[in-house]
C-alpha cells in the first residue's frame, strides 16, 4: 500500500547549524534533496521529504534549520523547527565536535518531556572526535548514538537504519489495521460516499481509499455506493453487511435508512480510533451537553485548505453545535501544523478526522489538551453526538 503522509514515521533531523544534518537525508536518498553548503545556517526552514526506508516501509523525514540560530529571523527559524517535535516520531539528534551547548540540553530536556526517542549521530568522525564528557551527556540522553561521517563512510544507510529498527515503536513495522476487530475475511462492508462540493473531481479522498485497500488486505468486499442508492444497494445484497461506514456529512440520511441490525460508523470516526484516543473524544463531545453562551471552540484542520461554500469544519460542524446546544458561541479556526498556545481559552476543540497527519501529532494536542483542561473531540464524534446516535456508531468500538 502506498501510504499517506499521516501514516509514514516521521523522523526528523535536528541539532545545531553546520552539524551536517541536510548531508545525513542526502545521503539516505542518494541524491541532493537538501542544499549542503559549508556556511551555517543554509537550512532556513523544514523540509519534509517522504520516501521508502525498508523494513520500516514509508517514512518522512524533516530537515530543520539549526537550534543556535540567532537574530530576529533566526529565532523564527528555531520556532519552526520546534514545531516539529508536535509530529516527531523519532528524533534524530545531530552533532559534530564543536561541544554540546545550552540548545543542545534544552532540546534533550524537551524531547524526554514529550517522550520522543533520540538517536544522537555524532557527525564528521573523519575530522575529529567530540570531548569524551559531551560524548557521555549525548549517551545519556539517547535511546542509541551512531558515530559516522556522512561525507565518507560507506556504511551510513545501513548505520543510520540499524539504529531505527531498535528505536521504532512496533506499530511502524506491523502498522494496525484500521478494522481491526470488526470486519473479517469475506465479510461485506458497504461504504457511502457522497460527492459533495468537498469531493475532489475525479477521485475520492484519502480515508475512504484507505479504508478499501484495508478491506482489500482483509479479503473482505467494499460496496460502494451514494447515499441516493444506499436503500437500493443494501436491499439488493444477498447477505446483509457487516457494517455501513459513511462520511459523517450524511449520518442523518444513512441512519435513517440503515436497519438497527447493521452496524454503523464513519471515517472520521475509524481514523479518530487509528490516529487519536477514541475515548478522550468521546469524553469530550459530552462536554456539548454543558456548555454556556459566549463559550469558545475552536474547529482544528489538520491540513490547510479554501473553505467551500458549505465546508464541514467551517459551517457545517457549527450549525450542528448551535443548534444542539441552542447557545450563542464562539468558533475559531486553525489548520496545518500550527496550533495554539493559548487552547486554555477554549471549552471545546473538534479536530479533524486527522487524515494528514501522523498519530503522534494528534497525541501530543490530545495531550497539550488534557494539561490545559481543556475538553478535545473528533469531527465525526460530535456529529454523531449532535445528531443523537452516538451510541449507536460507537457499538463497532466495543468501548
Amino acid at each position: 500500500m502506498k501510504e499517506t503522509r499521516g501514516n509514514r514515521l516521521h523522523i526528523t533531523f535536528l541539532g545545531k547549524m553546520n552539524t551536517g544534518k541536510s548531508s545525513l537525508i542526502n545521503r539516505l536518498f542518494g541524491r541532493e534533496i537538501s542544499i549542503v553548503s559549508d556556511f551555517a545556517g543554509t537550512t532556513t526552514d523544514v523540509n519534509q521529504k517522504a520516501m521508502e526506508l525498508l523494513p520500516l516501509g514509508p517514512v518522512s523525514l524533516l530537515d530543520t534549520a539549526g537550534l543556535d540560530d540567532e537574530g530576529e529571523l533566526g529565532g523564527k527559524r528555531v520556532e519552526k523547527t520546534l514545531q516539529t517535535l508536535d509530529r516527531t516520531d523519532i528524533a534524530l539528534v545531530v552533532f559534530d565536535n564543536g561541544g554540546i551547548k545550552d540548545c543542545d540540553i534544552a532540546l534533550f530536556k524537551e524531547l524526554k518531556s514529550r517522550k520522543i526517542p533520540v538517536i544522537s549521530i555524532v557527525n564528521k568522525t573523519d575530522i575529529a572526535m567530540p570531548a569524551q564528557k559531551d560524548i557521555e551527556t549525548i549517551k545519556n540522553n539517547s535511546s542509541q548514538i551512531v558515530f559516522l561521517s556522512a561525507k565518507n563512510d560507506t556504511d551510513v544507510i545501513s548505520k543510520l537504519k540499524q539504529a531505527l529498527i531498535l528505536t521504532a515503536d512496533e506499530e511502524y513495522i506491523n502498522t494496525p489495521e484500521l478494522l481491526e476487530g470488526i470486519t473479517e475475511k469475506n465479510d461485506t462492508a458497504v461504504l457511502v460516499i457522497p460527492i459533495d462540493k468537498e469531493a475532489p473531481k475525479g477521485r475520492i479522498i484519502l480515508p475512504q481509499v484507505q479504508t478499501i485497500r484495508d478491506l482489500l488486505d482483509n479479503q473482505a468486499i467494499s460496496v460502494v455506493c451514494g447515499v441516493e442508492n444506499l436503500d437500493y444497494t443494501i436491499k439488493n445484497l444477498k447477505t446483509a453487511p457487516k457494517i455501513v461506514i459513511t462520511d459523517s456529512q450524511a449520518f442523518k440520511e444513512v441512519s435513517e435508512i440503515i436497519p438497527q441490525n447493521i452496524l454503523l460508523t464513519s471515517f472520521s470516526i475509524i481514523f479518530a480510533k487509528l490516529k487519536g484516543d477514541l475515548k478522550t473524544f468521546v469524553k469530550g463531545a459530552d462536554v456539548l451537553d454543558e456548555i454556556k453562551n459566549e463559550d469558545k471552540i475552536l474547529i482544528c484542520e489538520s491540513c490547510s485548505h479554501h473553505p467551500v461554500e458549505d465546508d464541514i469544519g467551517r459551517v457545517k460542524i457549527p450549525n450542528l453545535i448551535k443548534k444542539y446546544t441552542g447557545k450563542n458561541l464562539i468558533f475559531e479556526y486553525a489548520s496545518g501544523h500550527v496550533f495554539p498556545k493559548d487552547i486554555e481559552k477554549y471549552r471545546l476543540i473538534v479536530h479533524c478526522g486527522a487524515c494528514m497527519t501522523n498519530r503522534r501529532e494528534v497525541l501530543s494536542r490530545i495531550e497539550i489538551a488534557n494539561s490545559k483542561n481543556t475538553a478535545i473531540t473528533n469531527y465525526g464524534i460530535v456529529i454523531a453526538k449532535c445528531l443523537k446516535i452516538l451510541p449507536r456508531v460507537l457499538k463497532p468500538f466495543k468501548l
